[in-house]
């Protein structure tokens, strides 16, 4: 049989280990670990991360991976599962998506040994993760007060990218380019494929996209062979190629009248803007047909913020954006 390690850590089959990577201390004194939950299935197979809380406040992405090892999914008959519930301790300690010097992990990568705390992680993610995986699921969520529905971001120019997505097969896979010093631009680069999964908002569980997250999982797994049994979608899998984001005009209070997956037409109204006083009333309209594939719950917005994130596919196409 293939020999199979994390960093140093060598993994028999059938062994399941907790792997501890220390990344630095807080000014208490207190130790800042990362914790790597591996488990090696009894036959031969790939190796699949799943990784979440990159941003400390996107529990979403926590809870799919706490369930999967809560239940035992990770205990593949082929191949081996990496699980990593919480990357950014720092963020989860402080509910907040950075670490203490304000800098986002996902865009520090490759990282650096010595540099500044987001750093530091992204360094031992890639010396001591990415070069032992073959494939990988970087779950997230949308920002504060702004829900994502469940979907798969991905280069669909990349065939292997394509594969992992449809066997995913979330409600709605994005054509998302690298973002600059993330995660999947790394592996990337190492010749690994990761996707990342986006789904519910930031400190707030949704049961809809942490079921998706999960079941979305088990039928990657078993797309890889690794398992024998998952569940099938209950939606069907929307490409979407460009996106658009509907703005607030004015500043004032936003009240939605459509929810997040919906299909919308352009000039439908949307929702309103009204201010606090009764002084005036504006009503939201699509600039676009398609998905709404995210939306801002806040109800105190300004003028230019995002309200709506609208997907299209082949039937009504734009360009994009997102939270990874």
């Amino acid at each position: 049989m293939k020999e199979v390690k994390i960093g140093e850590h060598h993994l028999r089959p059938g062994e399941f280990k907790e792997i501890v990577i220390n990344i630095a201390r807080l000014p208490s004194r207190t130790q800042i670990d990362t914790p790597i939950y591996a488990y090696r299935g009894l036959e031969d197979g790939p190796v699949l991360a799943l990784t979440a809380g990159m941003h400390g406040d996107e529990i979403n992405g926590m809870e799919i991976v706490r369930r999967i090892l809560d239940v035992g999914h990770n205990r593949v008959k082929r191949g081996t599962v990496i699980c990593m519930p919480i990357i950014n301790i720092y963020g989860f300690l402080n509910y907040s998506r950075e670490v203490p010097d304000g800098k986002d992990v996902n865009r520090s990568f490759p990282g650096s040994k010595n540099g500044s705390l987001a750093s530091r992680v992204a360094y031992h993610l890639t010396h001591d993760v990415i070069p032992f995986i073959d494939y990988g699921i970087d779950f997230h969520t949308g920002g504060a007060m702004r829900t994502n529905y469940p979907q798969i971001r991905c280069v669909m120019s990349d065939e292997k990218n394509v594969e992992l997505a449809n066997a995913f097969h979330a409600p709605f896979t994005i054509d998302a380019p690298f973002r600059p010093h993330s995660i999947r631009q790394t592996a990337a680069k190492h010749g690994k494929n990761i996707i990342v999964y986006e789904g519910g908002e930031s400190l707030r569980f949704d049961q809809q996209a942490i079921e998706e997250g999960v079941n979305g999982t088990l039928r990657l797994m078993k797309h890889l062979n690794m398992i024998d049994w998952a569940p099938e979608p209950k939606e069907e899998n929307k490409i979407i190629w460009n996106s658009s984001w509907a703005r607030a005009h004015h500043a004032g209070l936003f009240q939605s009248i459509i929810r997040c997956g919906d299909l919308v037409q352009k000039n439908q109204i949307i929702g309103t803007i009204t201010d606090p006083f009764g002084e005036f009333k504006e009503e939201i309209k699509s600039p676009s047909t398609g998905y709404v594939v995210g939306l801002n719950n806040h109800p105190v917005v300004n003028a230019g913020d995002a309200l709506l994130h609208i997907g299209m596919d082949n039937h009504c196409k734009i360009d994009g954006g997102g939270d990874e």
